[in-house]
This record gives C-alpha cells, structure tokens and sequence, in this order.
C-alpha cells in the first residue's frame, strides 16, 4: 500500500517539461536564506541531491523542530547518522507543490513497491505544526488502516506551498531553510504514470550540521 498524503492533486499533476540544457552548460539555481516559521534547534540537515546528469550536487538545508516533534527528528537524525538516505530518489513530484522522498525501494527506480517502503518501523505522530512553504513533514498511511496517525519511519515531502488542508493530519518536523528553489525546480521535472521522475534525482547524502556553521557562511537562522 503506497502512503496517502491526502490533498486535491488533480490541479496539481499539470506538470510541464523544463527547457533543454546543453550538456556542457551546468546547472544553476539561486537560492535564498529563509527565516522560519517556527523555533528551530541548533542542528540542521544539510542534503545534498545530483539531478540527472549533473556533476555538481545541490544543496538544501532543512531545520528541525525540535520541541514540537522530538521524537520525529531524533529518529530523522539517526536515519541521516547511519547515511540510511544515501542513494534514494525522489519518488514523487508534484509541479509547484510538493516533493516527496525516503523511500529505500526508490533506489531501484520506480517499481510497483515504490512508495511502500520504509526502515520496517513507525514513528508516533506529533502533529504540533503547520504545512507553511517549506514545511517537511512524515509521510504516513492513510486513516483507515494507521487511525492513530503514526509516521512512516523514514518517507518525508516537502511543501512548495502553504497547504493548510494538511494541517492536524500530519507530523510537520522540519522547515527548508535554504535551497527551497532546488526542490522548486525538481518538482517541475517530467514524470511517469506515478509521478515518479523520469531523470535520475538522488540524494547523495544528508548530514546533521550545527546551524551556525551551515547557514549563510556562519550567520545561524534567527530562533523565532
């Protein structure tokens, strides 16, 4: 059973082609600096993704919430510890909207079992927070068969915008705090049937870093 997330994607899966890069030409994103929504702790997960073809990698840096979802990061932190993330794709794409990975069946592509998998564990919910832009929250099987609304243990998205029909049904544990363009730009790619993406767009790793080393040369990300 793949995992719900459950939102109106009918207007979301007008997807579009980017344009065609020569291949000598690299990729270049800009990204900014956001301030987030929520207090977040001394830690952030820097992850950096190869898309395609690419030799440069991109990085996005998350920040993790954690007073509202201890139990969420502490288990997200480990996973990343262990490099458990290493060499998983993005499984599902959504232009504009959202972007969803962690699943390590995605390493073989996309199969019938992708979106399914997960470290053979739950986490249980902390639905504290909000689907703001940026928000990362867990990934979770649908009501009618997980009522008490408990996490998959590793399968995360991100929100390209606010999606406050979300709210009060997931865990929201973390918040993009830079390169929330790069995740822009990889919801745009083309897909299959499953939204699955037709390029190869890996997470090469993710590391837990102290946020005032990661963020803007040494400027930590204010704690609101």
């Amino acid at each position: 059973m793949r995992l719900a997330i459950l939102i109106p994607f009918a207007a979301a899966v007008l997807l579009s082609a980017c344009a065609t890069r020569r291949a000598a030409e690299p990729l270049e994103i800009p990204t900014t600096v956001r301030t987030p929504a929520a207090p977040i702790g001394p830690n952030v997960a820097v992850m950096n993704i190869r898309i395609g073809r690419e030799k440069q990698t991109q990085r996005v840096v998350i920040g993790l919430y954690d007073d509202a979802a201890p139990q969420t990061v502490a288990n997200f932190e480990e996973l990343c510890r262990k490099k458990f993330y290493n060499g998983m794709r993005f499984h599902r794409v959504f232009e504009h909207y959202l972007v969803q990975t962690g699943d390590p069946k995605s390493r073989h592509g996309d199969t019938d079992a992708s979106g399914t998998g997960g470290p053979g564990y739950t986490v249980p919910a902390e639905i504290r927070r909000k689907h703001v832009l940026g928000a990362v929250a867990a990934a979770r099987l649908g009501d009618s068969v997980n009522p008490t609304r408990a996490s998959n243990g590793s399968q995360f998205y991100v929100c390209l915008q606010p999606m406050p029909q979300l709210d009060g049904h997931y865990t929201v544990f973390g918040e993009v705090i830079e390169g929330l363009e790069i995740l822009d730009y990889i919801s745009g790619r083309r897909t299959d049937s499953n939204d699955f993406p037709l390029e190869k767009i890996i997470i090469t790793s993710i590391t837990i870093q102290p946020r005032a080393a990661v963020i803007a040369g040494g400027e930590a990300a204010p704690r609101l």
